[in-house]
């Protein structure tokens, strides 16, 4: 990118008044978020219709997906948001050399998940949580995930390094096109050619590398701020490599968390059958697409916070921060409504078999509502990691979904069965937003009152 351009994107990022940046910057996200989770509604209705066991292990899955999106995050967010404050700062080589060492490291990390996987399949499908009529279907689907690792873990990396450049858009082109590409592959392969859930994973790993190829020619055909080297990442050096895996690791430690959630969910659903684990995975994933709305706008303030930290143009982050929590809590607003009040027909459109609806019905209203006090925390959550503040950022992910909902979900499934799984995740949600808000008070009151006009070298220096 020449030099005129590199100038105009910071002045872009520093001068376009916050809401339109803003939401300029969360359409891509929100589109990519609506589309990718569309295809996994439609992938896990496909699957639904195999049976409640295959249904159950796209949930079972699921949670091994997410150790994946967990490293491609940890290398996205971290050199992502280093790399946005070095623009911040006019310092491009600095930003191709932690996009290169980011996008190599993602690769690899998947390659040994890969690895490690194949090696370890039939004991990894039994700790993600499968039953024995469960597991058959997972080991399946499963293998194909494996066998896409590299392209997927690196997929996540160079979404989360566009979006921090400001150039979500063109993340949004390489996810949108896998997920379409997903959504017609479902069922051609699945009930077209017979493969059954085999068809399922081999329509997401074809995705996956089609996704891979597009969004990598964004870095290639200079497209981005930032270049990807071998030699650059080879040269860089550990230093840098444990700078972007320091600040990338609440995103790791968040979505790692996730993973071991899921894992003991599915291991307390299976003690009630198929159907308790099938249900409770369609509810994340309804949930989860009502969410993922405010979340891409949430991944909209991301850039705007870490561009304008590297500049010290500290009112612009209190402002982003206000606009982003009060339009995500209105998105989150509407879709509890409809989800409350539709929860039974929507669980059914996912699995018709009445021991799902009926405990998915009561899963979903709860966690529902409980995701009304969501926006504060994932957006306080997303202004510490992009402002570079590890202890904090690392301390807001492990709260919510592992230090509050395991311990949660272990002592009321015991005191409460089935009703206590279903409450767990709600219950870990209230219990973290008051902690939240306090992380919040604590970051502004920290921050410089006025802007800079010089912007100089600049790092997190409080928690």
């Amino acid at each position: 990118m020449s030099k005129s351009a590199s100038s105009t994107q910071f002045m872009k990022m520093t001068e376009t008044p916050i809401p339109r940046l803003v939401l300029m910057l969360s359409v891509p996200s929100i589109l990519s978020m609506l589309v990718t989770n569309v295809y996994n509604l439609v992938d896990t209705a496909f699957v639904g219709r195999l049976g409640t066991s295959a249904s159950g292990a796209v949930g079972i899955v699921f949670g091994f997906m997410s150790i994946i999106q967990a490293f491609g995050f940890m290398f996205g967010q971290g050199s992502g948001s280093i790399l946005s404050r070095a623009p911040g700062r006019q310092d491009r080589e600095a930003a191709s050399v932690h996009a290169s060492v980011g996008f190599f490291g993602a690769f690899s990390c998947g390659l040994i998940i890969s690895i490690l996987g194949f090696l370890f399949l039939d004991d990894i499908v039994m700790f993600l949580g499968s039953t024995d009529t469960i597991a058959p279907f997972a080991k399946t689907y499963i293998s194909f995930i494996l066998a896409s690792a590299p392209f997927m873990c690196s997929s996540f990396t160079l979404n989360n390094m566009l979006r921090y450049e400001g150039k979500a858009y063109l993340g949004m082109i390489g996810l949108m096109s896998g997920a379409v590409l997903n959504m017609a592959g479902d069922p051609i392969l699945m009930f077209g050619l017979g493969m059954g859930i085999a068809g399922a994973g081999l329509s997401t790993a074809l995705s996956q590398l089609v996704s891979w190829g597009i969004l990598i020619s964004m870095f290639l055909t200079g497209r981005t701020e930032s270049r990807l080297h071998l030699s650059k990442a080879i040269s860089a050096g550990p230093a840098i490599a444990a700078n972007i895996m320091a600040t990338g690791f609440p995103s790791l430690l968040r979505q790692g968390l996730n993973s071991i959630a899921t894992v003991v969910l599915n291991s307390q659903c299976k003690f009630y059958g198929d159907a308790a684990v099938a249900a409770m995975s369609i509810v994340l994933r309804i949930v989860f697409f009502t969410f993922s709305i405010a979340l891409g706008v949430g991944q909209g303030f991301q850039p705007v916070s870490a561009f304008n930290y590297g500049a010290r143009k500290y009112s612009r982050i209190r402002e982003g921060y206000r606009f982003t929590m009060l339009f995500a809590e209105g998105i989150i607003l509407a879709g509890v409504a409809v989800l409350v009040v539709f929860a039974a027909p929507l669980v059914g459109m996912l699995r018709d078999d009445p021991d799902v609806i009926a405990i998915g019905t009561r899963a979903l209203r709860l966690l529902a509502l409980a995701n009304l006090l969501l926006p504060p925390c994932m957006v306080t959550e997303m202004l510490y990691q992009s402002t570079g503040h590890r202890l904090g950022a690392t301390m807001l992910s492990a709260l919510r979904s592992g230090i509050l909902f395991i311990p949660a979900i272990l002592i009321l499934s015991h005191l409460r069965g089935i009703a206590g799984i279903q409450e767990a995740q709600p219950l870990a949600v209230a219990l973290s937003f008051p902690i939240t808000i306090l992380f919040a008070i604590t970051f502004f009151r920290k921050l410089p009152e006025k802007d800079e006009c010089h912007p100089e070298r600049s790092e997190g220096s409080f928690t």
